[in-house]
């Protein structure tokens, strides 16, 4: 899907991921001590807002201006100020080194692009920065529930990490597939995640 695709599906729906932040990015972030974080592929701002609520000076990407425009609109509505920045991330460079953490939530790309969007994502980490990925993993299609059905943007944990791999100074803390409840028609099923968490020595 293009950023016209995504346009059209943010317009069409209230909140198309919900209000409350990812399970993942809450259980891994809620103890860091606030800096600046970056959020890629932001969408509708959850993790965003969230984290600024924390006390982190925050700036949210994304290719879609629809849900850059609700995103600054539930910022607003939460009392707290987020940098909003629509771009594609293929074309995104953050500021080498700036960030105390970076947060890349959902963002399912073919694997060429993967790697360069993930690798440019770790470059901006700070001297004990933080980089956290969370996306479907591949298993998702057989064994999980919900997601993109298409092979190729899916990826495993250890994907991530081979992407990048040779990263100087980032350390692998965690790279490992996690369940997460959904409710599915009154019962409660389990999509399959990807995790990868690392820090910048």
């Amino acid at each position: 899907m293009d950023a016209t695709d995504w346009d059209a599906r943010y317009a069409a729906h209230d909140l198309v991921w919900g209000g409350e932040p990812n399970r993942w990015v809450a259980a891994e972030c809620a103890t860091l001590p606030p800096g600046r974080a970056l959020d890629l592929a932001c969408g509708e701002g959850r993790n965003a807002i969230w984290l600024a609520r924390l006390g982190w000076q925050v700036t949210g990407v994304d290719f879609s201006g629809v849900a850059l425009r609700r995103a600054g609109e539930l910022a607003g509505k939460a009392g707290v100020e987020v940098t909003w920045t629509c771009a594609d991330l293929l074309d995104y460079r953050p500021a080498t080194g700036s960030f105390d953490l970076v947060v890349v939530t959902y963002l399912q790309l073919p694997a060429g692009q993967r790697s360069q969007v993930l690798r440019q994502a770790a470059g901006g980490l700070a001297r004990g920065g933080t980089l956290l990925v969370v996306a479907h993993d591949s298993a998702n299609l057989a064994e999980g529930v919900g997601g993109p059905p298409d092979p190729a943007v899916l990826y495993t944990a250890a994907d991530a990490a081979t992407d990048l791999d040779g990263v100087a100074d980032l350390r692998l803390l965690r790279a490992e597939a996690v369940l997460r409840p959904v409710e599915v028609d009154g019962t409660v099923r389990h999509a399959v995640d990807a995790l990868l968490l690392a820090q910048r020595d």
